[in-house]
This record gives C-alpha cells, structure tokens and sequence, in this order.
C-alpha cells in the first residue's frame, strides 16, 4: 500500500498497515481475560486476532470458553505506544448483528485509569448506519461527564471507510470518510493517551445477541494511523 509521510500539513509517525503474517508486537498487547465491565458477555482470547489478506480481523464467536458463552479479540497500544495531541486515524469495516460493539478508542498510558476516554469510534451492531463519537471525564467533583454525537449514513458493515480525530489542546474534531462529523472543546485531555482495538459482545448498551445475530463476524482494520502537526507542536 502506498502512503505518504506528510500529507496536508501532517506527519506520520506511527502507524500500522498489517501487511505481515503476524501481529508486531513491539506496538501491540493482546487481551486475554474475561470482560469485567459494563455486563459484556466476551472472553477475549489472543487467537481471535489475526492477520490475514494484508488486514487485522478480529474474530467475535459464538463458543463455550471458561465460563463465558462468546469468544473475541481485543489489543491496546499500552507501554508500547502513546501520544499527546495529533491525529489517529483507522480505514476499517464494521462486524454487524445484535449484540456486537465494534470500537477503536484511546485511554491515559496509565495503570489502573480508564479517564478521561476519547472514542474515535463506536457502533451497535444492530444500527450499522450509525457512528457514536465520545468523549468521557472525571469534574472537579470526580463525577462521571461526557459529550457525544452519533452520524448516520452508509451501511458501515458492508464496506470500508475511515473514522479518525485530530485532537489539539483547544478542541478534538472527529472526522468519517476524512468529513468533520463533531468537535467539542468542553474537555480536552491533557495527557498521553494509547490505541484500543476492539469487538465487545452484549453489556449494557448494545444488549445481548439474539437469533437474527449470524456468527462468526469480523472487525477488519486495513490500518492504523498516527500523525503529528508537521513542523508544529502538536
């Protein structure tokens, strides 16, 4: 794949195109645990992270695995890879079925903290037309604040697009098929932050898969990118 190193005033300065036969794993953490939060249903499991065909695919299926009645992928860029300030951006397509919750977001390069959390992407399975873009943090009163915004247009599942961000310290825009689709200026993280890849099954917003829900499906990345402001700060 071609691809340049500056391209409308940004630098590349990291990025992973997945044209190998296995995952780097100077950049990337494999998950292997079973999801502890929000009432997902998944065990990730490193197996269901693959490259294949020049493409990261994360496998979610339907399995019994210790306990749990689903199996999926998950990996982070945590230790290995953070930034402060720039643009993230991932050229993917979207698994599709009730219950699944496809994403790719970024948390402080931190242990044992999950906030302030910048989701590039989010979507419900079950509404493949729709992108939530989010954005999460503590007040002063250590009490939970988010902005979030969702955009409906093409059918995410059945093809290939980009979803990204571009994050400076007086905003954070994200953008669809390289279109601004929201800004918010109402809290700007102010630390380094790393990748999350992942594919939840069921919890508390997406729901439970069900009988329409078809099994195995694929969250496929073509690549992920970070740039940087080219001769700037940022």
């Amino acid at each position: 794949m071609n691809y340049s190193f500056i391209t409308n005033g940004w630098e590349l300065v990291w990025h992973d195109e997945f044209s190998g036969n296995d995952l780097n794993s100077t950049y990337w953490n494999l998950e292997n645990w079973p999801a502890e939060k929000n009432n997902e249903l998944q065990y990730y499991v490193p197996q269901n992270v693959l490259l294949e065909d020049g493409s990261l695919k994360i496998l979610s299926k339907r399995e019994d695995f210790k306990g749990r009645n689903y199996t999926s992928g998950a990996l982070h860029t945590k230790g290995k890879f953070s930034f402060l300030y720039g643009k993230a951006e991932i050229r993917a397509k979207l698994p599709e079925g009730q219950g699944l919750f496809p994403a790719f977001w970024m948390m402080p390069d931190k242990d044992n903290i999950w906030l302030p959390e910048i989701d590039i992407l989010e979507m419900l399975g079950h509404k493949t037309n729709e992108i939530w873009m989010v954005l999460h943090w503590h007040d002063e009163n250590k009490q939970m604040q988010n902005v979030s915004a969702s955009y409906s247009g093409e059918n995410y599942a059945e093809g290939f697009h980009t979803f990204g961000i571009e994050w400076s310290p007086e905003r954070i825009t994200w953008f669809i098929d390289g279109e601004e689709r929201f800004t918010t200026s109402a809290f700007i993280p102010e630390e380094q932050m790393y990748l999350y890849l992942n594919t939840a099954i069921g919890g508390d917003w997406p729901g439970s898969p069900d009988e329409t829900t078809v099994f195995p499906q694929y969250f496929i990345i073509d690549y992920v990118r970070v740039y940087k402001k080219w001769g700037g700060n940022e």
